[in-house]
């Protein structure tokens, strides 16, 4: 009897499943868009202004992606292309090291939102 209600509320647990785990992902997103944005170099505020961040469902797995929509954006984020900044706190390749520097809370968010 109990096989039936099991797999009855199977769609439901895997629908709640997706919302956390896309939710978790916002969440992780924010908080490493929020490191990166300290480590932005800023000259006019258009890189940190240009800054997205996407949640989607492709498979079975929720993908996150933050990015900028500055056209320079990628010459600013590349350790080869030599420049200096103004803003004392400004690195070269700022969103990767951005989110290495969220990893921990990131990683707690995500445990968060999967013991819910």
């Amino acid at each position: 009897m109990a096989k039936p209600r099991v797999v009855n509320k199977l769609p439901q647990f895997i629908a709640s499943a997706e919302v956390k785990a896309a939710r978790a992902m916002t969440q992780g997103l924010i908080l490493g868009a929020s490191e990166a944005s300290v480590l932005t170099p800023i000259d006019t505020s258009t890189l940190l202004n240009s800054q997205y961040r996407n949640v989607e469902k492709v498979g079975s797995k929720v993908v996150g992606i933050v990015g900028y929509t500055a056209d320079y954006a990628a010459a600013v984020h590349d350790p080869d292309h030599k420049q200096t900044f103004h803003r004392p706190s400004a690195v070269k390749e700022f969103l990767k090291k951005g989110f290495e520097a969220a990893e921990p809370n990131i990683r707690a968010v995500i445990k968060g939102a999967i013991r819910t």
